[in-house]
Parts: structure tokens; sequence; C-alpha cells
């Protein structure tokens, strides 16, 4: 197992540019099975999620080629469904939260499936209640095993259907639109998610001949196609790394310049930033985070505390509350910062307090934290990254602190940041792996 070892204080600077997008990357491979014909994906990150996943299709009989880095061709010609059913499948999907979108392609094309109940990181609950009514809406028939933990569903009756939505879930809207664009009749999704990474799927199915109104939107209409065609598809950039990279720069007074990010695909992200009073500056496609002092939280015009808080898009991603929270530790005033959709994501500031950060846990979802304006500087300690997203929240905190930092279990980092280190060590960050 290896760990992160951390010698913090230092102002970091230069340019830093943002990998391919993890989560769409999960969406789009799977919907390389929607096709007998190749589709080429670029920018995909070499992350141990995206290579979990890979690495599926491939067991399940996919033709993988790698043709420069970042870039994958996918063929789904021979698809081993012995595989797919055996406890080996099931076991090697659960880990991996993003495997239950295999489910939607595989169902549509072929008419059955086994869906593994799906693992990823420990933050809370996290129902895959979405998929299967809306599947069910759909006509497919579940059956649970609960020797191999898999569903086995039965699409031979799939007809297009009316669903509404419980949640805007993204990969719940995900895996239906990869159900109906091969499934007969007109499919209505009502309160669909419709981040940019939903948009960026339904616009590579368009290009393989799907048939799909209303991108962008919550209000999804889909009539179903008998087959679907190859076509290659770029990721955008991954608007969690830049959020990171934007409260990096911030908790370590560093200037740091984030290339090709994309800026009319990040939403109100920098505006959240910049109510924690840190500066953006555009320039081209490139956004840069100068050296700052002091930055001040905002507050409502009423004179209140600022309130920070997650929403389903294009409301602020619960991915960037653990940046947002980390960011406000030096920042002058106090901000509390609300999670609503996952009830074990704020357990990890107890590490940050005992680094000497001013943050009340007031219950599992809220956190007020009182900014220390850079009077006191944290200080190293020993902790554990309990998910992806709070991993590199300690891991911000801890290239700010005075003194070393020990980071273990940071394969939970390496599943959703490509090369941390490295780029972090070209920024001028004292950083290293360690057994």
């Amino acid at each position: 197992m290896e760990s992160f070892e951390v010698r913090g204080g230092i102002s970091l600077s230069g340019d830093i540019t943002p990998q391919g997008a993890k989560n769409e990357a999960l969406q789009v491979i799977s919907a390389t099975l929607l096709t007998p014909e190749e589709v080429t994906i670029s920018n995909i990150p070499n992350i141990a999620d995206v290579n979990v996943l890979i690495e599926l299709l491939k067991n399940i009989g996919v033709r993988i080629k790698y043709l420069e880095q970042g870039t994958v061709s996918f063929q789904a010609i021979d698809i081993n469904f012995d595989y797919l059913s055996s406890a080996e499948f099931c076991k090697k999907a659960a880990k991996l939260r993003g495997s239950v979108m295999l489910a939607g392609p595989l169902l549509a094309r072929f008419k059955q499936v086994v869906m593994p109940q799906p693992g990823g990181d420990k933050i809370g609950r996290r129902r895959i209640d979405t998929h299967i009514i809306g599947l069910q809406k759909m006509g497919a028939k579940f059956q649970y095993n609960s020797e191999k933990r898999c569903y086995f569903i039965d699409g031979s009756q799939l007809e297009g259907n009316y669903i509404l939505l419980e949640e805007a879930s993204v990969t719940g809207t995900a895996n239906l639109i990869m159900t109906a664009v091969m499934t007969k009749g007109i499919t209505t999704i009502f309160n669909a998610a419709c981040e940019p990474y939903v948009v960026q799927l339904c616009r590579m199915l368009n290009r393989m001949g799907a048939k799909i109104r209303g991108l962008g939107s919550n209000l999804l209409t889909i009539e179903g196609v008998e087959a679907l065609e190859g076509t290659e598809h770029r990721l955008l950039p991954d608007m969690i790394e830049i959020g990171s990279f934007i409260g990096l720069a911030a908790l370590t007074n560093s200037e740091i310049t984030i290339k090709d990010v994309q800026h009319d695909e990040l939403g109100i992200i920098p505006d959240t930033f910049i109510r924690l009073g840190i500066q953006i500056l555009k320039k081209g496609n490139d956004l840069i985070i100068p050296r700052q002092e002091k930055y001040t939280i905002d507050s409502f015009l009423d004179g209140s505390i600022m309130t920070i808080s997650d929403a389903p898009w294009p409301g602020f991603t619960p991915d960037l509350i653990s940046i947002a929270l980390v960011t406000a530790i030096q920042a002058e005033g106090s901000v509390l910062i609300h999670q609503k959709m996952f009830e074990s994501r704020l357990f990890f500031v107890d590490k940050l307090i005992d680094m000497g950060a001013q943050i009340i846990l007031c219950d599992p979802h809220r956190a007020t934290v009182i900014g220390l304006n850079r009077k006191y500087p944290l200080r190293g300690i020993r902790m554990a990254s309990p998910d992806i997203r709070a991993g590199v929240a300690l891991l911000i905190a801890a290239l700010s602190a005075s003194g070393k930092s020990i980071i273990d279990n940071i394969d939970q980092i390496d599943r959703g940041y490509q090369d941390i280190d490295k780029r972090l060590q070209n920024l001028g960050a004292d950083i290293k792996r360690i057994d």
C-alpha cells in the first residue's frame, strides 16, 4: 500500500492541464457496447476507475486498441455472455460504481444483462433505485441473486415510455438514455440530469445515429432506432480537477495557470470560488489564479453568513464540496458548507481539525468553517484518504501545511486523479510516493 509524503508550506507556480473528465469517460466508454462498429475516444484519463472499466469491457469480449496516449478504440463485436453471468464478473464490476452503466447498453442491444450491486466511494447511501425503476417502466424484469449480489435483467419486452425520475441521477439518466436509444417507441425522461457530461453522451450517441432531443435540459425525448454506427469522441476536461486546482492555488498562496478548461462548460464552479474571495482571471481558454496574500469570503446582502451547498446541475457539484471546504480554511471570514446529497462526505473534517483548522461539524451534512486568514498555518499530520474527493482535499491541506504530512490509502486518490504527484511536482510541490 502506497502513501504520499508531503512537505508543505511551499508556494507553487506554473501551468497545469486538467485530465479528461472521469465521469464522462465512464459514460461514453459504456456506450461503446451499443454498436459492433469501432468507436474511438480521446483524452481518456489514465486513472484506476477508468482502467477497471476498460478491463471489464476487454474481459467481456470488446476489442480494445490503444492508439496513442489517452486515445483508445473500442469494438464490441463478440460479447462473452458466459463471462457476464459469472461470479468473477460480478465481483470485479462490484468494485466500480460506474459499472452499473454497462446494464443500459447491453440491455438495449442484447435484451439481457447481469448488473452487479455497484461499489465506489464510501460517502453514504448511493441507491440504484433510479436505474431499476426507470428500466422497469420500460418493461425490464429484474431478479436478484443474493449469493452473487447481482441483478439478472430480462429486456425482451422493452418499449419506450414516460419516465419521471425521483432524483436527477447522473448515472441513472445515462443508463436510461443508453437503453432508450435502441428500444422501440419513444421514451421521455423528465427530471433528467443535465450536466455537461450527460450532454456529451447525447451528442456522441446522436453522431452514432440516435435520435435524442432536449440536450442540456431536464426533459429528454428519445426515439428508438434499430442500430447505431461507430464514431469518434473527445472528452471534456475534468471540471472537478479544475475546481481542485483553483482551491489548491488559493490555499497554498500560489499562482497557477489552468490550461484548456473549456470555460463555458464549467457552470457556476468559478463563481462559487469567487464567492470565497478567490480571484480568477480568464485568458483565452485558460484560467489564471493569481497569488493572493489574503482572500475574503463574501456574505449575503443582509450580512448573514455565506452558505455554499451542492445541488444537481446547474447547481454546485457535490464532488467539489470537499474542495470548497478546505479552501475556506485560510480565508478571512466564515462560511457554512452544506453537503445535501451524501451523509458521510464531511466526516474527513476531523483530520483538518487535527491540522489546526477551525471547523465546526454541525451534523453529517453541515460544517461551519471559520477562516484563519493566514494567521496560523496548518500543521502536518498522518491521515488516510477516505474517498477520492476528500483525499484530494486532504492533499491540498497538506501542501499548505507547515511540516511533513503522510497521506495513506492513496489508491482512493489514484482512482480519480492521473499522476497527481508528478503534476504537482512540476508546480514545485514537495511530494513523493512511499511504501
